[in-house]
């Protein structure tokens, strides 16, 4: 039998690693989840767990850079989807927020990630996001679509809508009736940037 080779085995291994993790992490949560156990569903060891992500902390920040990766491609299809820039950036913004639905998203991304890892504006990830949305509107003032702005200004108060609005959602009594307002209440304010005629 042929030998994996070492870079295989390392993926697989750190791959089964975060998907018994956001499994627990998503259904029982963080603090709830046992170490040993969690290795145990993934046929590893505690060993495997601290070699790869350094502790449970580095698992959970591995489990939000995977999920983190999945909500971007949806929003990039949201995009693809547009007839045009402005609608697509529109419908990227919306996209983030309907996600806040998602259950898993919730727990890991809204709770457990913020609670654990601290603010999400300190995320990698977040950096990211900026860089994007500010390239994005630029884009879209350069075209004459979005009224002059400073892009990257206007890129970090949306994010910071964008996420309050995900927040809101995830905590509510009701996520789908707040998930409603509050992507009515954003599309009224993000239509605030357009160059008016």
């Amino acid at each position: 039998m042929t030998r994996k080779p070492r870079t295989q085995m390392i993926a697989e291994t750190r791959a089964k690693l975060i998907a018994a993790a956001r499994a627990a992490f998503g259904t029982v949560g963080y603090a709830q989840t046992s170490m040993d156990d969690l290795t145990a569903s993934a046929g590893l060891t505690r060993g495997a767990l601290y070699h790869h992500f350094g502790d449970k902390k580095g698992l959970l920040a591995a489990v939000i850079v995977e999920i983190d990766g999945e909500m971007n491609a949806h929003m990039r299809a949201a995009t693809a989807k547009a007839d045009d820039p402005w609608t697509g950036f529109r419908n990227e913004c919306t996209a983030y927020i309907e996600l806040a639905l998602d259950p898993e998203i919730q727990r890991i991304m809204l709770r457990e990630g913020p609670a654990v890892l601290g603010d999400p504006w300190d995320w990698p990830t977040l950096s990211e996001c900026i860089r994007s949305m500010t390239a994005s509107l630029t884009a879209l003032v350069e075209a004459g679509v979005v009224a002059p702005v400073d892009a990257e200004a206007a890129a970090r108060l949306i994010a910071g809508a964008t996420q309050y609005a995900a927040q809101w959602i995830a905590h509510a009594p009701d996520p789908q009736a707040t998930s409603r307002k509050a992507i009515e209440a954003f599309n009224l304010m993000l239509d605030g940037l357009l160059v008016r005629n």
